[in-house]
């Protein structure tokens, strides 16, 4: 998870601040003290977090602060919306040009992810009604364009190539004529990287932004380099002035110092962050729902984009009709788990959610993929009438079930034992928002049916 180590950090800072009724000075230095060592951790700038502890300490020993009801509220909000700042305010939003294409020309050092990154864009701009093409621009890594041209059939948009022996300025000008005569609204030029930066590498980069005016020139680079990332940023920025980075692997960032130092560097917004490695992991960045996320606030507003951009909503109001008259089988439970892996791994949606990271943290929950792999493999061993009717499954079948399934009996009646639980507790919260029912006798009751429940194979 992105940001994991800060998270911990600084929530185990913000709890002791919580448990005051009165903040003095001291304690707001020494929570300060501990807010830096986090940050430093993090691999955050040095000079980033030294200008970030001045800013929060000068509002922190304010007389508002000192004086609230709830001062270590009012420093957690604090240190929220600094951070937001540190990110950028708000979010930056991509180009448009007044004259189609918009030119958004891709640059970055090799392994980045820089052709993934620029399909997975077009995938973004072409769920956004656009048309766009992407340019086949990097002629010297082997199977780079073939690599955009498969990427290219899977997500159908259209790769703009020419034959061997053209430059990637003359691929890059012919395509900015293609795309217009085209009515192609966005142009997306995939650039060659190396593994250093060098001059060779900026002039070509300097000729194709000659060549087509690029009205956006987003650098991908990967943030699991830290530092790194933002040192070949400013590298970036001193010779071809971007309008914006791109964050891949951040999921995999556990400290996020490049996240938290880019934009303070460079002054080059952050614009996308890609948070997985599928096709559609890549995310317009908020800086504010970062900073919440960061603080284990839960980030509710991209989730619930999430689930508006994934679910569908015909059959979300079936499933529950479904919940409600008590008519949930088995394969209405296969159906939500497709809905639900549709919003990405479980561990990042968890973490959208408010006070979920300081809950894993306590408990120690492993959120395990390969759990619902197990239960998918038990609900497909049963028949079509099993699934349907869940109560003809009798020791015999489910002993078949769990043969079938590569899955013990144990497995097996449990994942059963939890899903009749489920269904008696839908069946009771029905109930209860009868006419008849009551608002305490339905949580006494919910209370009662929730005991004990479990994630399968807990």
């Amino acid at each position: 998870m992105a940001f994991e180590g800060l998270t911990n950090r600084l929530q185990s800072v913000f709890s002791k601040l919580r448990g005051k009724g009165k903040v003095s000075e001291d304690d707001v230095n020494e929570a300060m003290r501990e807010v830096r060592l986090a940050l430093l951790e993090a691999d955050v700038n040095f000079k980033v977090v030294k200008e970030f502890i001045a800013k929060v300490k000068e509002k922190a020993v304010g007389s508002e602060v000192m004086e609230s009801f709830t001062p270590g509220m009012v420093i957690i909000d604090i240190v929220n919306k600094e951070l937001t700042e540190l990110m950028g305010g708000s979010q930056a939003k991509l180009a448009k040009s007044n004259r189609p294409p918009t030119v958004i020309m891709m640059a970055g050092l090799q392994g980045a992810g820089k052709t993934t990154t620029t399909a997975k864009l077009a995938k973004l701009l072409l769920k956004s009604n656009h048309r766009p093409l992407m340019v086949a621009g990097d002629i010297y890594r082997p199977a780079a364009i073939k690599q955009l041209q498969v990427l290219g059939e899977q997500i159908k948009v259209p790769v703009f190539t020419l034959p061997e022996g053209n430059s990637p300025v003359e691929i890059a000008r012919q395509a900015l004529q293609h795309a217009k005569d085209n009515g192609n609204d966005y142009l997306l030029v995939d650039t060659a990287g190396r593994l250093h930066i060098d001059e060779e590498l900026m002039e070509e980069l300097r000729q194709i932004h000659e060549v087509t005016k690029p009205d956006e020139v987003l650098l991908v680079v990967d943030a699991m380099t830290g530092q790194d990332a933002v040192n070949v940023a400013e590298s970036f920025n001193q010779q071809l002035e971007l309008t914006g980075v791109v964050l891949t692997k951040l999921d995999g960032d556990t400290r996020g110092g490049a996240a938290l130092s880019v934009k303070a560097v460079t002054g080059c917004p952050i614009k996308f962050a890609a948070l997985g490695e599928k096709i559609d992991a890549l995310e317009p960045f908020h800086p504010e729902r970062m900073a919440s996320r960061i603080l284990g606030m839960g980030d509710m507003l991209s989730l619930i984009e999430k689930a508006q951009s994934s679910i569908d909503a015909e059959k979300a109001k079936e499933m529950e009709r479904k919940m409600r008259n008590a008519e949930f089988t088995f394969e209405d439970f296969l159906e939500q788990m497709e809905q639900v892996k549709k919003l990405g791994p479980l561990d990042q949606i968890m973490d959208m959610l408010p006070g979920m990271g300081k809950m894993k943290q306590m408990k120690d929950i492993k959120v395990d993929e390969k759990q619902m792999g197990r239960v998918e493999a038990i609900v497909y061993s049963m028949t079509t009438e099993e699934k349907q009717n869940p109560d003809l499954i009798n020791h015999s079948r489910r002993k078949r079930i769990a043969a079938g399934s590569g899955t013990s009996l144990a497995d097996v009646n449990r994942l059963i034992k939890q899903f009749d639980e489920m269904r008696r507790m839908m069946k009771q919260f029905s109930d209860m928002m009868g006419p008849k029912g009551k608002g305490n006798k339905m949580m006494k009751q919910l209370g009662k049916a929730g005991k004990g429940m479990r994630f399968p194979f807990r």
